[in-house]
This record gives C-alpha cells, sequence and structure tokens, in this order.
C-alpha cells in the first residue's frame, strides 16, 4: 500500500535542510523517548518487559534510569519490522547490514529524512574546514559499496549537499584503488579540490600507490574524510605530507560513525587543534582522558544525537530508521563539555579557538578510545575475536596451541597498519606454525566476516602472527581472567 503521507513529509524535511545553514539545538531527550515509546512496538514491547510505564517517564531524571538497549536485548530479540517506526520496515527506503561477531547480518533500515540528519555532520565539515561553499569540489568515495553503511550512505549525504547548493560533484570508485587511481587524475584538475574519503589504512595505501605512479596529489589541493580508525596524530602529518595537504586541522577530517545510526559526531578544525595538543603534551590528556593512549575527539550535536555515559562507555539516544533510546553502543569513551574544555586548554596556556581560527559551532566533545567488547578495528572493518577462534580450531592448527590469543593493529615502521595477533602455544608445543595460522585465520575471517571480506584489501588480509609459550607472563599470565584484545 502506497505511503501518501511520505511525499510530503520528505518534501518538507528537504526544504528544512535546504534552508538550514545554523546547527540545530538540542533536542530534549524526554520527547524523543515518547515520540519512540508511543511509535516502536518492539520499543513498547522492551519497556513492558522491564516495567516501565511511558506515562511515568516525565523528567532527565526518569529519563536516566531507564533500561540500555544493546544488539542482544534488543535486535535480536524483536523482529525487525517492530523495531522500525509505527512497525512498518516499508516505511523506510533503504537498509544497510553489519557482519555482527558470528557473520549473522544486522540489518538498518533509513530514510531520506535520517540521511539528512548525517548530512548535516558531512555539511559542517565541508562548509566550516574544507570551504566547499567558495571552492568546486571533487568528492572520491572510498568506502566500500553494497550493503554496508560506509560508501551508499556517504554517497547520499554528499549529493544531498550538493541538492543543497554546493558545488560538490561526488564519484564513487569504492576501495579499489586502479579504479580510484584511473578516475582522480582525470577528474581532479576541473576541480579547485578534491576529498577522498575513506578508512585511513586504505586512504595511506591509495596515497601511497598514486605516488609510486606519479599522481602529483600535491596539485589536487587533496583533502581527507576519515572513519572507522582511531590514528595518531604521527600518522596524520605523514599522510598529510605525502598528499600534499598544508594544514591538518583543515584539511582532514575524521567521523564517528557506525552503522546503527550513521555519523555521531565529527572531527572539527578546533577538535583536531586540542587533540594535536593533547598528542604534543600527555601530561594534560592523561589527565583529561584518565589513559595513556589518545582517542579520537570529535564534535557532536546534541540535537541529533544525545550522548550519556555508562561505566566509562557510551550511550547514544536518537531518531532513525530504528529509533534508539539509551543505546549502549559499547565504545569505551566520554563526553566534555564545550567551555569545560576551552576552560582546561586555557589552564594549560592553549587557546584551541585562536590556534585553529573555528569555535567548532560551539558543539560538546566526545572521545572513542574503542570498542570495549574485545573487538578491533581494522579498514574499517570490526575484527571479532570469536572469528580468529574459528581459525585457531581448525584441524592441523588447534594441536598446537591452547585456543588464547591476544588481538590488535600495530603500524609498521612506514605507518603501514596490520592485524597482529599474539597466540598462545600449547604446553610443551614448539611446533605450532605461525604461517599456517595466518592463513588460516584469514579464511575463516573472509568467510564469516563480510566487512573483512570487502573492506581490507587483499593484500592486506593475513595477519601478522606472533608465538608466545604457554602462560607468557606479558600475553597469557596464569590465573588472570583473559582479555583478548590490547588498545
Amino acid at each position: 500500500m502506497r505511503d501518501h503521507d511520505r511525499p510530503g513529509h520528505v518534501a518538507s524535511a528537504l526544504a528544512d535542510f535546504a534552508a538550514d545553514t545554523e546547527l540545530t539545538g538540542a533536542e530534549d531527550p524526554v520527547a524523543l523517548f515518547r515520540r519512540v515509546a508511543a511509535s516502536v512496538p518492539a520499543y513498547r514491547a522492551f519497556l513492558a518487559e522491564h516495567g516501565v510505564d511511558p506515562a511515568g517517564v516525565r523528567t532527565m531524571a526518569d529519563f536516566r534510569r531507564l533500561p540500555l538497549l544493546d544488539k542482544a536485548s534488543y535486535h535480536q530479540r524483536y523482529p525487525l519490522p517492530e523495531r522500525c517506526r509505527d512497525g512498518r520496515v516499508e516505511g523506510c527506503d533503504m537498509v544497510a547490514v553489519s557482519s555482527g561477531s558470528s557473520g549473522r547480518p544486522t540489518v538498518w533500515p533509513r530514510t531520506v529524512v535520517d540521511e539528512l540528519r548525517v548530512a548535516r555532520r558531512f555539511e559542517q565539515i565541508f562548509r566550516d574546514a574544507f570551504r566547499a561553499g567558495e571552492r568546486s569540489t571533487l568528492a572520491v568515495v572510498c568506502f566500500p559499496l553494497g550493503t554496508w553503511v560506509g560508501g551508499m550512505f556517504t554517497t547520499a549525504c554528499v549529493r544531498h549537499l550538493a541538492a543543497k547548493g554546493y558545488p560538490v560533484t561526488a564519484v564513487s570508485p569504492g576501495n579499489r584503488t586502479d579504479e580510484i587511481l584511473r578516475i582522480v587524475p582525470e577528474l581532479a584538475p576541473h576541480f579547485d579540490q578534491t576529498v577522498l574519503l575513506g578508512y585511513p589504512p586504505f586512504l595511506k595505501d591509495v596515497i601511497d600507490a598514486g605516488t609510486a605512479s606519479g599522481v602529483p596529489w600535491d596539485t589536487y589541493a587533496v583533502k581527507l574524510v576519515l572513519a572507522g580508525e582511531v590514528f595518531s596524530e604521527e600518522w596524520r602529518d605523514l599522510v598529510a605530507e605525502r598528499a600534499g595537504l598544508t594544514d591538518p586541522a583543515h584539511d582532514t577530517a575524521s567521523l564517528y560513525g557506525t552503522a546503527d545510526a550513521g555519523v555521531l559526531g565529527n572531527e572539527t578544525p578546533l577538535s583536531v587543534t586540542v587533540r594535536r595538543f593533547f598528542a604534543a603534551n600527555p601530561g594534560p590528556a592523561r589527565e583529561l582522558f584518565g589513559e595513556a593512549r589518545l582517542p579520537t575527539l570529535a564534535q557532536y550535536d546534541p540535537g541529533s544525537r544525545f550522548f550519556e555515559t555508562h561505566e566509562g562507555t557510551l550511550l547514544f539516544s536518537g531518531d532513525g530508521g530504528i529509533p534508539l533510546v539509551r543505546y549502549h553502543i559499547a565504545d569505551e569513551g566520554g563526553l566534555v563539555p564545550y567551555e569545560e574544555m576551552l576552560r582546561f586548554c586555557a589552564r594549560h596556556g592553549f587557546d584551541p579557538v585562536a590556534r585553529s581560527g573555528s569555535t567548532g559551532g560551539e558543539l560538546p566533545f566526545v572521545y572513542v578510545f574503542g570498542r570495549s567488547l574485545f573487538t578491533v578495528s581494522f579498514f574499517g572493518a570490526n575484527v571479532y575475536p570469536e572469528n580468529v577462534t574459528v581459525g585457531l580450531e581448525q584441524r592441523g592448527i588447534s594441536d598446537g596451541v591452547t585456543g588464547r590469543f591476544v588481538l590488535e593493529t600495530e603500524e609498521d615502521e612506514a605507518y603501514d597498519r596490520r592485524l597482529r595477533i599474539t597466540v598462545e602455544r600449547a604446553a610443551g608445543r614448539r611446533d605450532a606454525d605461525a604461517g599456517a595460522i595466518a592463513r588460516s585465520v584469514r579464511d575463516q575471517l573472509v568467510r564469516l566476516n563480510s566487512e573483512f571480506a570487502h573492506y581490507v584489501p587483499a593484500d592486506r588480509q593475513l595477519p601478522h602472527i606472533v608465538l608466545r609459550d604457554f602462560a607468557d607472563p606479558e600475553f597469557f599470565p596464569a590465573g588472570v581472567k583473559h582479555r583478548y584484545t590490547r588498545g
């Protein structure tokens, strides 16, 4: 049956997006809760199971007592249509799919209206950092194309900017290096600047391959939009130098995004400038973030995504094809209000607004270390221990190892990122073959994890295996609960 209300709803949202040049104001999370409780059957059932009467939720204190959502307690328990507005998956016009730990797909529907919320994040980057309102811009989408969220969603958002009047033209070669290097030299000379959008290690590979084949990156006024990885400021400087970027704070921007809800936040010239200060001053960074490692530091619009923290991890609430209230995304991180961040920097003798020439829209900050639930991100793909375990359980492999391992990503001397797996030998065994283990794990990752198979270039899919003796005190100490990942 045709949805006769949809044309007017979409036209109204497009008109609002086209007319709105300012960031939205904060939305009342309680009002969002009421809309979701009234319109989403699965959420009503979830609340009933937890003894929550929606009519009793009136204040922010009430809101903060609501039960948390996650994939196990919500997505895997209720049918897809019941998680959509009005119980109608056909009310959405596009779906994205993420792999999940077992390879079973998780489906994320959305509408054009949902895309417009995310398009504002791209607009902030293109307008404020790249000055795309004043410069003709070629946007080269290098995220994987297909059912995965990155490529199709990004292409749609860039086209929304063009429809709004920005002189932006998109081309979508996906994550095919040969196609990118065939297209860019043909098109880039016709534009004032060229924006490459993709996962950090992949874009570095593209830039290096282009340099080797004679692509004159420094003549294309290259800008980078990155996502899916926490990278160092040394990495940013290296790639900026190789691509001919002159101002990394204005020429690069990382997205904090997820298949669950698109883009949740983004780097701005201000947040990059703050992060670079922290990279050069680890003492203040540890004081603020409580860690020796440096997180991704983004800003977010509370009118689009409302963040909270829970035991050192992040929650968010936001509307979408599957509206989510107090969704536990399991990313380790935290929040810093805008004025608090400026005061903290000032206390350490640094003025990031003056240094960057940007206020970042005076938006609050969110910092993200990465997933807490035993995954690592590699070329934008979530790599799960469950997939690695299958590789270690194969005939000819399992006898020589215990099945315990530590999964991490590392950068080599050339700042190329690789997947490293430290594997525990079985007691008394010295015959485990690192090469055979690497091939077995790669084969299972490709088989079980569609994101790994399609995001990670084939020549980077073979992990680096390091073998350690049984009960190695550094990686596998006896009597300690094992952790399968390292930050």
